[in-house]
């Protein structure tokens, strides 16, 4: 069974995510970034934790049959979607002089969000958006 296109863009982005993260740090361990005293590598880490993160909530939402989750995975894909633009500028803002590859980012993020909207709308509405437990969203 093939994922579904949205999957495969969250993956792409993990993967690109990936490679910016390990090129605009000068540690070279991804796995301990978030133990650096250096704010480019802070938000390397987070860069890569939130494209990481967008992967597994896509997954999270396709598995689940619960209008909840699905509304709720959405919702935080968003939120880390606006948040991997904000590590972009602030990668920039920070100095990385290779302005083509946070282009690159910003052009992966914004085919991304294309495939998430119209994914979005496939799954349809929850009409109780504003009323949802918090049990329901972990799977209690």
């Amino acid at each position: 069974m093939t994922p579904p296109l949205v999957y495969r863009k969250a993956l792409e982005l993990c993967e690109l995510s990936r490679a910016i993260a390990s090129y605009v740090t000068q540690n070279k361990d991804l796995l301990k970034l978030y133990q650096s005293n250096s704010l480019r590598d802070i938000i390397a880490d987070s860069l890569l934790t939130d494209a990481i993160l967008i992967r597994q909530q896509i997954a999270r939402a396709e598995e689940s049959s619960n209008p909840v989750v699905r509304f709720r995975t959405t919702h935080f894909v968003s939120v880390m979607l606006r948040n991997l633009q904000g590590y972009t500028n602030g990668l920039e803002h920070h100095g990385v002089k290779e302005k083509e590859y946070l282009d690159l980012l910003r052009k992966e993020i914004k085919s991304f969000k294309k495939v998430f909207k119209k994914w979005r709308r496939s799954l349809g509405s929850h009409r109780d958006e504003g009323n949802w437990g918090y049990q329901d969203y972990l799977g209690y």
